[in-house]
């Protein structure tokens, strides 16, 4: 275990212990804001050093008693650390009452989105510190000191230490599981999207933006890094990255995961998705790339409904409509759909699939196993992949098959994906007909014409589940047998305990 893990659990063990934290969305919650103070130290004094070489001087973005080298864990000009440190109630009076309200304030007092005076405010309009103990936060602040934001190795490093924490909270339960899509999948996802210099990048239901994090990791390896214009390098900090989170704890997380990566000024702002009216959307409001798992199984008021074509109580037909018209012209989707969107044929699934067969080309549908978000969720999922490039011609399914059941304790892995991954980006490769086959085969392929009642759920051919079709009075006859089992369990049971 590397010594910055150390650290962080340390960490995580310290806030278990303290009064005003309960649960892994908590403790995440707190290191988060720490650590986000430490790394804009460490960002702004980058950026002091930079000015200097160059004659100029940089304007910090905080006030000088309100950085962290000041109040968190004070340091001579030298960097070496003064004894005298706040603790106890003064430590938590100047965070409660100093601290928090000053970085609140930002955004209000910032006039530009994209300034990260405005980012700051716009994430700690929506935190607090929950901790209780002046002296747990003083454990907890002379830990985070000892990290160096500026090495970019342990900045690599703790970004995913901080990945980790994310999945802890989703597999803390509750709500914060919608925030967690696993890696394994968003991996698969921008892979075959394979998003590039000038394009826009959208997720209309953010989380905690694992998606977009992902695509900064794949748009910036140290090979294409290196061959980045000075131009090239700053649309991707400021153009590239957008998306809305419902959520104040999702926002947070988001904000931070991406800024942690590395993402200096992502265009993400806290708002439900679902209030904007899609009648209002012009090409200039559109995105050449979405990747985005939004949230499923909820239900809509009739106020929200009224902003989409097709209305719906269903959250996954409303987001799926949304991401048809922010759309750019031979833009590229790629979305997790539930089970549900496939195969339902009411009036509102129908109408929506039968737009999105014809105005867009849905080319690829990938079966996810059950058991991919356990555990707190185990509805069954696809990956819809559509271009804004033409309507529908033929669809190219694969049936992802991992040789185990899916659980909590035996996630799905990448190795369970690559060979999608590897066929989609090898068309010859693929298995172009629907007709079953001898061999081992996870792919098919099916015509708009074979599609009925608009239903394009996956049916693997290579799958044949034999089902056997008892008469009427076979059946009564198995039920009856059936309930005279459970009577005899049920008299055992009850002799058992009588005993």
């Amino acid at each position: 275990m590397s010594d910055i893990q150390n650290k962080i659990d340390r960490i995580t063990d310290i806030l278990r212990r303290d009064d005003g934290i309960s649960g892994a969305m908590h403790y995440t919650e707190q290191i988060s804001w720490i650590l986000f103070l430490k790394f804009l130290n460490d960002y702004e004094e980058n950026k002091a050093d930079a000015a200097e070489l160059t004659g100029k001087k940089y304007e910090h973005v905080l006030r000088y008693d309100l950085r962290w080298d000041q109040w968190a864990c004070p340091k001579d000009d030298e960097g070496n650390r003064i004894k005298k440190a706040s603790s106890g109630s003064d430590l938590m009076e100047f965070v409660n009452k100093t601290l928090f309200p000053y970085l609140k304030d930002f955004k209000f007092s910032s006039n530009d989105p994209n300034s990260i005076k405005y980012k700051i405010g716009a994430i700690f309009e929506y935190l607090d510190n929950r901790i209780a103990s002046g002296h747990t936060l003083r454990e907890i602040l002379d830990i985070i000191d000892s990290l160096n934001f500026q090495s970019n190795d342990e900045l690599f490093e703790l970004s995913q230490i901080y990945e980790n924490l994310l999945k802890s909270m989703g597999s803390d339960g509750g709500n914060s599981g919608e925030f967690y899509t696993p890696r394994a999948i968003i991996k698969a996802m921008v892979e075959t999207v394979d998003p590039k210099v000038g394009d826009s990048i959208y997720d209309g239901a953010v989380g905690s933006a694992g998606f977009l994090v992902e695509a900064f990791e794949y748009m910036t390896t140290k090979k294409k890094r290196s061959g980045y214009s000075a131009s090239e390098w700053k649309k991707i900090q400021t153009e590239t990255f957008y998306g809305r989170e419902k959520t104040s704890l999702g926002y947070v997380m988001g904000m931070m995961n991406m800024i942690l990566h590395g993402i200096e000024s992502p265009n993400v702002y806290k708002e439900n998705t679902l209030t904007q009216n899609i009648r209002d959307f012009q090409e200039k409001d559109r995105h050449s790339v979405i990747l985005a798992n939004p949230p499923f199984g909820g239900k809509e008021k009739k106020q929200i409904q009224q902003n989409f074509p097709v209305e719906s109580n269903a959250t996954e037909i409303l987001f799926l409509q949304h991401f048809m018209k922010m759309l750019k012209l031979e833009g590229r989707a790629a979305i997790v759909v539930p089970e549900g969107v496939l195969f339902q044929t009411t009036n509102a699934f129908s109408k929506v699939k039968q737009d999105l067969l014809e105005q867009f080309n849905v080319h690829t549908i990938v079966s996810l196993p059950s058991g991919v978000f356990l555990p707190y969720s185990g509805v069954k999922t696809n990956i819809m992949f559509f271009d804004r490039n033409g309507a529908t011609s033929k669809i190219w399914y694969y049936d992802v098959t991992p040789p185990y059941k899916l659980t909590k304790n035996k996630p799905i892995a990448y190795e369970h994906i690559n060979e999608f991954v590897d066929l989609f980006k090898h068309p010859e490769k693929r298995n172009r007909t629907n007709a079953k086959t001898d061999e081992e085969c996870h792919d098919w392929t099916v015509s708009v014409s074979e599609i009925q009642d608009f239903d394009i759920s996956a049916k693997n051919p290579h799958k044949v589940i034999e089902i056997e079709h008892l008469s009427p009075k076979r059946l009564i006859t198995s039920i009856k047998q059936n309930d005279m089992k459970f009577n005899e369990l049920m008299n055992q049971i009850e002799s058992l305990i009588n005993g």
